[in-house]
């Protein structure tokens, strides 16, 4: 009978203890594999749970919105402390809230444009001074701005002519990455990004007073919701005559009623001596046909942040587009 040698013992011992060690470091690495997974599956259906609150949400914001209109349909106010007061969604396991305001208070991007025929857009050239002027009004030196406002008219337009300090797909033909522009209506402010002169600090500096909405025509901003401290907008609708302080003034003198008409709005003493032509007239309004909805969702360990336009211009209203973020 063959006895092993103590040498070939301790080899076929560290051989043993070698694969047991494989094997636990392949369980280990298995096991947390399937935990990772779970928490995900969990998260997924969480995420999918918070996303069905939020269309919930949206229901209950356009029927809010409705009943808001139909109240009084020829004017939309303050009254009632509905814009900008984040209200409780009752969902069961999960906390949820949701905040209306109103969403046409803002420079329309695709307003830089007119429809001339079905998708062909042509630029409008007295937006593009305004929106030059309100970038001026926000501390954007004059020059750059009117070159940003210029370029993002040729962004949307059909055509392939850059303007005066404008930019067409030949000057981004030779970025590091070249891209082309959209020639086609914005379907999100992030758009801005892309056009040539915006920075990421302009970016920002733009983004809260600018939209986008779905239609080649100037937003009308409600007189009788805008915020003092969105004076820039409506000082943006004179030509240099009515500066941002006198604009902030006269929106805090605002009736607690608001204005029954705009002709009333335009008779206030501060706004005596301005010129108010049928372009600023046209820009003006004391009802609201957009409406922006805000939704947040905690649901375990899932946030959702949704940003919604919602078109009230015929109802009941409805959602038009829908947008995701990280939580802040």
């Amino acid at each position: 009978m063959r006895h092993n040698q103590p040498s070939e013992t301790g080899a076929a011992l560290l051989t043993v203890l070698l694969i047991v060690a494989v094997v636990s470091v392949i369980a280990a690495s298995a096991l947390e594999k399937m935990r990772l997974a779970n928490r995900l599956g969990g998260n997924a259906i969480a995420l999918e749970q918070a996303r069905g609150y939020a269309m919930a949400a949206e229901t209950l914001a356009t029927t809010r919105i409705d009943a808001l209109l139909a109240r009084d349909g020829a004017r939309v106010t303050l009254a009632g402390g509905w814009s900008g007061t984040p209200f409780a969604l009752p969902v069961p396991g999960a906390t949820a809230t949701a905040t209306v305001v109103d969403g046409g208070n803002c420079f329309n991007l695709n307003g830089l444009v007119i429809e001339a025929a079905p998708g062909v857009y042509e630029t409008r050239a007295e937006s593009v001074v305004q929106f030059a002027r309100l970038m001026r009004l926000i501390g954007i030196p004059g020059q750059q701005g009117a070159a940003i406002a210029a370029a993002t008219a040729d962004w949307i337009d059909s055509d392939g002519d850059a303007q005066p300090q404008g930019a067409e797909d030949a000057r981004y033909a030779g970025a590091a990455v070249p891209y082309r522009t959209g020639n086609s209506l914005m379907t999100d402010i992030s758009e801005l990004r892309a056009v040539a002169g915006v920075t990421p600090v302009l970016y920002r500096q733009i983004a809260r007073w600018v939209c986008v909405q779905p239609r080649a025509a100037v937003s009308r901003l409600n007189v009788n919701t805008l915020a003092p401290e969105q004076a820039p907008l409506l000082a943006m609708l004179f030509p240099d005559t009515l500066d941002v302080g006198r604009a902030r003034q006269l929106l805090l003198e605002r009736p607690a009623q608001g204005f029954a008409s705009t002709v009333e709005f335009f008779q206030r003493p501060a706004l005596q001596g301005l010129a108010a032509g049928p372009a600023i007239a046209e820009q003006t309004a004391i009802t609201t046909q957009w409406f922006n909805l805000g939704v947040s969702v905690s649901l375990g360990n899932a946030v959702l942040n949704q940003q919604a336009l919602i078109d009230a211009r015929a109802r009941p209203a409805s959602i038009v587009s829908r947008a995701w973020d990280d939580p802040a």
